[in-house]
């Protein structure tokens, strides 16, 4: 997938748990798993906002885009 989610990078940084997050945020422990592991197909930029006060960061230090060849050269792309 080309968007990486670091939500447990920013986790790590503010030392909160899944649990402490979870409650936080209103999320149940398995959406916010899901999200967390990257395996989420969406997410309500409500959700984002709210996961972006909490932590207390920018929407960018949770999702990042990485296309899908990046480190490739144009041979091997061929």
């Amino acid at each position: 997938m080309a968007i990486i989610v670091n939500l447990d990078v920013m986790m790590a940084k503010r030392k909160m748990s899944l649990n402490e997050l979870s409650e936080k945020v209103g999320l149940t422990l398995s959406n916010l798993s899901i999200l967390k592991t990257g395996k989420a197909k969406a997410i309500r930029f409500s959700t984002l906002e709210t996961i972006c006060e909490v932590l207390d960061c920018q929407p960018a230090d949770i999702l990042e885009y990485k296309r899908e060849n990046e480190g490739m050269n144009t041979l091997q792309l061929r």
